[in-house]
């Protein structure tokens, strides 16, 4: 668990207009999509097996093969959203282009509030880092979670903000994190499951 914490997601500084912006390229853990293909096929491919064996002798084997261009589709799909997920980092501000492919650009001076935590997984004694960006309001503008990005990354993109980055000594439950900064966490987060 301590190696992942520390591992470095892939970089890529890249110039542009002959030097006048250095960016840097932040790019999630690849060995995510590895596990997640690996994942894929271990899933799929048994089952779909199984099903075609099934069906070839009745002749329904064409609507066995719709779904799986289907499961093909979507699988292609998420390999694209994932290479395409970057935060990139530069003089004019931070720039996430998330898996969904939303894009959200934080300028130099628009970021309120940085907030790295040490966040307990579920219940267990793991902790994983989570990074919060949110407007001079209180919105959340990006979270970077422990699962997906390195802590270097994450103190890359606090360093780049220039607001005071306000990191908390003692890791925290999610209960914790709720009563702190419920604006931060997603809606579904926001629910007390503990009651």
């Amino acid at each position: 668990m301590i190696g992942q914490a520390h591992e470095v997601s892939e970089q890529t500084d890249v110039d542009r207009d002959a030097g006048s912006t250095r960016e840097t390229v932040l790019r999630p853990h690849r060995h995510l999509f590895m596990r997640g293909i690996v994942a894929v096929l271990a899933l799929t491919t048994p089952v779909f097996a199984v099903v075609y064996w099934l069906t070839i002798p009745s002749n329904a084997w064409p609507f066995v093969l719709v779904a799986h261009l289907v499961v093909i589709a979507a699988t292609v799909i998420g390999v694209a959203s994932f290479l395409n997920t970057t935060i990139i980092v530069s003089r004019a501000g931070v720039r996430e282009r998330g898996f969904f492919g939303r894009t959200v650009r934080v300028a130099p001076g628009e970021a309120g509030a940085v907030i790295l935590v040490q966040v307990y997984e579920g219940s267990t004694l793991d902790v994983l880092p989570q990074l919060f960006v949110a407007s001079r309001q209180g919105r959340l503008l990006i979270r970077m979670r422990g699962q997906f990005w390195s802590v270097d990354d994450m103190e890359r993109v606090a360093e780049e903000l220039d607001v005071p980055l306000t990191r908390p000594e003692e890791p925290m439950t999610l209960n914790q994190l709720r009563r702190a900064w419920p604006r931060l966490l997603y809606w579904f987060e926001r629910i007390p499951f503990d009651r």
